[in-house]
C-alpha cells in the first residue's frame, strides 16, 4: 500500500481575502482554483518550489457560524502549520517586508531557525530552516 498526505485544509474567511495574503503577499503558487458553484470554490495553493505530489493547502470558506469560529483557531492556538525554508534569512526579511507579523524574534534550536508568524486570520506558523 502507498498512501500519502496531500492536502491539509485551511479554514479562512474568504477565498479571496486568502489568496491576496498567501498568493499576492507571500508568493505562493496558485496551484487551481475551480468553482463549485453555490459559492464554493476548490482552491489549493502551495509554497513556492514545493515539490510535486507535496502537501497542499486547500483553501477552505467557512460557511456557517461553527466554522467561523474555527478560522485562526483550527489547532487550539498551538502552532500548526509549518514552512521548511533554505534561506531562513532571505525568507524572514521578505515576510516582513510583505508585512507578516512575526511573533517573536528568530531563534536557534537544535532543529534548526525558526520563528513563529501568523497570517491575518490568526493562524500560527513556524518559519524554520532545518539544520542538515
Amino acid at each position: 500500500m502507498r498512501q500519502r498526505i496531500a492536502l491539509v485544509a485551511l479554514v479562512v474567511p474568504d477565498y479571496d481575502a486568502a489568496l491576496a495574503f498567501y498568493v499576492d503577499r507571500l508568493g505562493f503558487d496558485l496551484i487551481e482554483d475551480t468553482d463549485l458553484g453555490a459559492g464554493k470554490r476548490w482552491v489549493r495553493i502551495a509554497p513556492p518550489g514545493a515539490p510535486p505530489q507535496g502537501v497542499e493547502l486547500l483553501l477552505a470558506r467557512a460557511a456557517d457560524p461553527r466554522q467561523r469560529t474555527a478560522i485562526g483557531n483550527q489547532t487550539g492556538g498551538r502552532v500548526g502549520f509549518f514552512l521548511y525554508t533554505d534561506d531562513f534569512a532571505r525568507d524572514h526579511a521578505a515576510m516582513q517586508a510583505a508585512d507578516v507579523i512575526f511573533e517573536e524574534a528568530p531563534r536557534h534550536e537544535p532543529y534548526g531557525t525558526v520563528a513563529v508568524w501568523r497570517d491575518p486570520f490568526g493562524n500560527r506558523w513556524d518559519l524554520i530552516e532545518p539544520k542538515d
